[in-house]
């Protein structure tokens, strides 16, 4: 019954969309009135209450849709969204509807139907959108959930331990800051300011790269690692690589952290932090900008020598446009050369073949707004419709607010979903208030610039916005990106409410009906990158696999492009670290570059005090039988009772050299959990830097690997090197913060 009922409703749709608005389409869907249509599937807006649709997700798919939605909850007290098309309206009710389900009993905001709990990235990209002003004790609950016994930014588990594996947990700072400007809350001002203080001084220590300036660790929210890396990474690499969105975070976070010491007086520190904020998006620009693209790279990433992964990445680009990392040519141009599929912007463009749909192969509704966001800000009209239009299409089709989509079809097949997903819903409303009504918040007030695209051209009005003391009915007439008139009860106002405005204001912005100044949408289809090359060194040559369907092969020495080959082998006799790169058939889309093979000289030092027993009290998971794979005497152990480890090393010749350390650290998985042993590296008695020794699975003590480099020029002749763990170094754990070393690797460059 419930299939006729389907069918018999697809056929009612049909009539509704004659003649009606064409608000977008794309080869993949059409917004037309108050229904949205994708092939032979329809949603309609029967009222602002209510969305009916046809779509049926593919079958089996453990994680089903909802044929309609209904408002259930209670969203008189939020602001009321009034305009002529019944579909922004439901959308839109959609998102206050599904708020109202994401506050739970403790007052906090739970992350998406089928995620419990507090994230700390979630959470604070949510309360940027739009939870800060909507939810702001909600969202003040939830922030001081994700801070530790130390007053440290918690870093959720992740990638080989957490922190500093991610380190994006610096995103927090952007989100308290912003219930700040909401609220004017100054006790809540100086309770965030120690915080992030603490934070950003021990990230400083540990996830800065002292060669470029930029911030080592995961590309932000992109936490499973095989999604967006080749398979050959293991966590202490993407430890030390080098990320669009991350950097752009804390960037982001400095400057918030200098106008918050400025807000309180600190002076000095201002003037540090902001120097500091600067610093890191002056080596955004100079060491991730593609002139040949368009648009920044996603990561720098490898071996010894870090080379560039050339894909766009969403919400890098977004974030480096609205935050003024990229400068205002850059900004208009990445709007243009981001690549936007027929269903929206993918997470990183091209994807990656041989891996499933969820960070990869996705489109995320809420990262799609950062990228509205965006393109309003430039002026780029096409491309505010488009990116709406890819969140008005699966919210209406699905019924909800749905985590993520698949790029291929649209659909929600992807490895893990969720309905009324926080960040989601929290673009979808952000979207009306801050592009359509072009809400900003600001220190002192509030700032007006709606962008209203003529596509979108209406009479519109939001009742009942609260800001502080005040109430807001606001009116948008028109279309465009320039105001033409703006007035506060009848007279004529700048575009700007004040923070001590009270009582009930209303607001009416006429817009000028003006076309901003044509920009272009990078309109592709759905790419997916060659396989990775496997590769390796027989003596001096290089071999690796043949890969289907490509052009030709790169060769890498060292990080730089030696040569273009159609065979597989490569000369190797002289001495670097050797990658290969598959060039599409197409002759310019490239896999990741495979494995470094070094054929350079390196010598391995034993640690002094070296056993074949691990007696620490802090191990969380016991040997899966005896431990094996050492060299020599055996190894030492780390952790919190150790004291400083020495270790007497010498090189045959003065010059330049990598120093890892060989490990294992069995406390923890290698996708999940807190416990990355972290310690500091000096030389001769001088702080090198930090090292990270991330999980290599649970009771997986006979895994041995690499971890994170320290860079240094020595000397000819011995030196010493010292760890030891020092209060920047604690990790998210806390309690476990051990490791079993077995020698140091020093490799010359």
């Amino acid at each position: 019954m419930k299939s006729l009922a389907r069918l018999f409703m697809a056929a009612m749709l049909t009539p509704f969309v004659c003649g009606a608005q064409v608000f977008v389409e794309t080869d993949a869907y059409v917004w037309t009135g108050d229904t949205v249509r994708q092939g032979e599937y329809r949603a309609i807006a029967v009222s602002p209450a209510e969305i009916q649709s046809t779509y049926h997700a593919r079958p089996g798919y453990y994680m089903g849709i909802k044929p309609e939605w209904k408002l259930k909850n209670d969203i008189s007290s939020y602001p009321q969204l009034e305009t002529s098309s019944t579909m922004q309206r439901a959308i839109y009710n959609m998102g206050l509807d599904e708020m109202v389900n994401a506050v739970e009993p403790d007052t906090t905001l739970r992350t998406g139907a089928a995620w419990g709990g507090v994230w700390t990235r979630d959470v604070s990209y949510s309360i940027i959108l739009s939870m800060a002003y909507m939810q702001p004790e909600a969202s003040k609950i939830s922030l001081m959930k994700k801070v530790d016994p130390l007053g440290r930014i918690i870093q959720d588990t992740g990638s080989g331990g957490a922190w500093p594996i991610s380190t994006d947990r610096a995103i927090w700072a952007v989100a308290a800051y912003e219930i700040y400007k909401a609220t004017g809350d100054r006790d809540w001002l100086e309770y965030i300011y120690p915080i992030i203080k603490r934070s950003l001084d021990d990230d400083a220590l540990v996830d800065r790269d002292p060669a470029t300036g930029l911030v080592k660790g995961e590309t932000s929210f992109i936490d499973w690692r095989q999604q967006s890396h080749p398979r050959w990474m293991q966590t202490a690499n993407i430890a030390e690589s080098l990320t669009l969105s991350t950097g752009t975070v804390h960037s982001r976070a400095l400057k918030v952290l200098s106008e918050i010491a400025a807000e309180l007086g600190h002076k000095d520190e201002a003037r540090h932090y902001a120097a500091e904020s600067q610093s890191i998006a002056d080596a955004i620009n100079e060491h991730l900008w593609l002139d040949d693209k368009g648009y920044y790279g996603m990561y720098l990433y490898g071996g010894d020598n870090l080379i560039m992964n050339p894909r766009a990445e969403t919400l890098g680009e977004s974030l480096a446009i609205l935050w003024d990392i990229a400068p205002e040519e850059r900004a208009r141009t990445i709007t243009e050369s981001n690549p936007t599929t027929p269903f929206g912007v993918a997470i990183f463009y091209p994807q990656i073949a041989d891996m499933p749909p969820y960070h990869n192969n996705a489109l995320w509704p809420w990262v799609a707004s950062y990228w509205a966001m965006a393109n309003a800000k430039v002026g780029n009209e096409q491309g505010v419709l488009e990116a709406i239009g890819s969140v008005v299409r699966p919210a209406a089709l699905f019924c909800t607010n749905k985590e993520n989509f698949v790029l291929d079809n649209g659909d929600i097949a992807t490895e893990l979903n969720s309905s009324n997903m926080l960040w989601c819903l929290a673009g979808n409303i952000a979207l009306t208030h801050k592009i359509l009504f072009g809400i900003e918040f600001e220190r002192d007030g509030l700032a007006f610039h709606p962008f209203v695209p003529k596509a979108l051209a209406a009479d519109r009005a939001l009742k009942g916005f609260k800001y502080r003391d005040a109430t807001l009915d606001i009116t948008v007439k028109g279309y465009g990106d320039e105001i033409k008139s703006f007035t506060v009860n009848g007279k004529k106002h700048k575009p700007f409410i004040p923070a001590n405005a009270k009582g009930r204001l209303n607001i009416e912005i006429v817009m000028a009906d003006n076309t901003p100044a044509p920009l272009a949408v990078n309109r592709r289809p759905n790419l997916k990158a060659p396989l990775t090359p496997v590769a390796w060194l027989e003596g001096n040559v290089l071999r690796w696999n043949p890969v289907e369907y490509i052009d030709h092969y790169t060769v890498l020495r060292d990080g730089q492009r030696i040569a273009e080959v159609n065979t597989t082998t490569f000369d190797a006799s002289e001495p670097g670290e050797y990658q290969v790169i598959a060039v599409s058939d197409d002759g310019v889309t490239e896999s990741f570059a495979s494995q470094p093979r070094s054929n350079r000289p390196e010598w391995m030092f034993e640690i002094p005090g070296a056993t074949t027993a691990m007696k620490s009290a802090e191990v969380r998971y016991q040997p899966k039988g005896d431990i094996k794979g050492y060299t020599g005497a055996g190894f030492v152990e780390t952790d919190h009772s150790t004291g400083t480890l020495s270790i007497p090393v010498s090189v045959p010749e003065t010059g330049d050299y990598v120093i890892r350390l060989i490990y294992t650290n069995g406390n923890g998985s290698v996708t999940t959990e807190s416990s990355a042993a972290i310690r500091t590296m000096a030389i001769d008695g001088n702080r090198a830097g930090a090292v990270v020794l991330p999980h290599r699975g649970e009771g997986n003590w006979s895994d041995w690997g690499e971890s994170t480099a320290i860079k240094a020029h020595l000397e000819k002749g011995s030196h010493m090197l010292t760890l030891s763990l020092e209060p920047e170094n604690e990790n998210m754990d806390r309690k476990t913060n051990h490791a079993l070393i077995d020698a140091v690797k020093i490799t010359k460059l």
